[in-house]
């Protein structure tokens, strides 16, 4: 079986990407809360995964993981996984979803915040798991929704606590949604590492000391050769994750159909990409040295976006415990 991305997929995302480096620039995180989103919305980038009734593309969450890729890689501010992923998975009937008309935003079971909830026409609310069930999930307007900011790392996703005064109950599970929004984040996230190792190659090569460049000594080298493989070995298991996520979506009657590894391969790829976003920024903070940590330099934003996209529907070590369970639960199969 050849699980290589097919030339669709492949092509889709460099449309993506030559959207994003003509209208996302890292000049426009300075000053922009959505830029991009119009162009990406004319190109169907947020109707990827809505039903093709609900006039989107009716695609598969593998055939978007590219795409996502890139927006990891351009920084892209937004709710862009809430509205291109989750929303598709849990309100697949909302008119103007494809058109990116509607944006939506996700309190995360157990999650401190709403990612760009001030930026969001509807805000998703997960209840309490008990005993590792769903909660549910209500969805609420902005109008009745109360927000106050809080505290994270990044500039360019704020968070803010939720609280509403009315409600509406959804119908659908949201167990799957938040499998699909875990998977897409990881996608972004190896984005965000291409993207660091790629400005600290390039630093690595023009940067002299003792009348040489640092990408020649040992320790730099071999410091983002280790992001390169941790960057390669977390790809294919983003990959393999959205492939299980798609064979585990619920059917016409929501019953979602059992699929063992699912959970498990959902935070294999989720820690992986985590950690190497976070290997790949601590590896551009070195390489850049004191420069690295000045606000003058593009390079806060991506650092910034490996951080939270890390913590973003569960941290590297919450998925390693989840993986711990699988594994002494029985699920012995051979990994991946």
């Amino acid at each position: 079986m050849d699980f290589a991305f097919t030339p669709d997929q492949l092509a889709l995302a460099e449309t993506v990407r030559d959207v994003l480096t003509e209208h996302c620039p890292a000049s426009a995180l300075r000053s922009e809360r959505l830029p991009a989103w119009d162009r990406l919305a004319a190109v169907g980038f947020f109707g990827l995964l809505v039903p093709p009734e609900a006039d989107g593309l009716g695609l598969c969450l593998v055939d978007a993981l590219p795409a996502l890729e890139e927006t990891g890689r351009a920084c892209l501010p937004g709710p862009v996984v809430e509205t291109a992923v989750v929303a598709p998975y849990l309100l697949p009937g909302v008119p103007k979803l494809a058109s990116g008309a509607v944006r939506v935003s996700v309190v995360p079971p157990g999650g401190a915040g709403a990612p760009d909830a001030d930026l969001a026409d509807l805000i998703v609310v997960a209840a309490p798991s008990t005993r590792g069930r769903d909660g549910g999930a209500v969805v609420v307007g902005r109008e009745a929704a109360r927000l106050r900011p809080l505290p994270g790392p990044d500039p360019c996703r704020r968070l803010s606590e939720v609280t509403y005064t009315e409600s509406t109950p959804l119908d659908r599970p949201l167990a799957p949604a938040l499998r699909a929004a875990t998977v897409a984040t990881a996608a972004q996230l190896i984005g965000v590492a291409r993207r660091l190792l790629e400005v600290s190659v390039a630093y690595a090569r023009s940067r002299r000391q003792f009348g040489a460049p640092i990408g020649s000594f040992q320790a730099v080298k071999h410091r983002l050769a280790d992001v390169a493989v941790a960057v390669a070995f977390a790809a294919p298991l983003v990959h393999r994750a959205a492939l299980a996520v798609e064979a585990a979506v619920p059917d016409a009657g929501l019953e979602v159909r059992a699929v063992p590894d699912v959970g498990r391969d959902v935070s294999a790829a989720k820690a992986a990409a985590g950690e190497a976003a976070d290997l790949a920024a601590r590896a551009a903070l070195q390489t850049h040295g004191a420069i690295g940590y000045t606000e003058e330099l593009d390079l806060r934003f991506w650092l910034a976006r490996a951080w939270s996209l890390s913590a973003a529907y569960g941290g590297a070590a919450e998925h390693r415990a989840r993986i711990r369970e699988a594994l002494a639960g029985g699920d012995l199969r051979r990994y991946p």
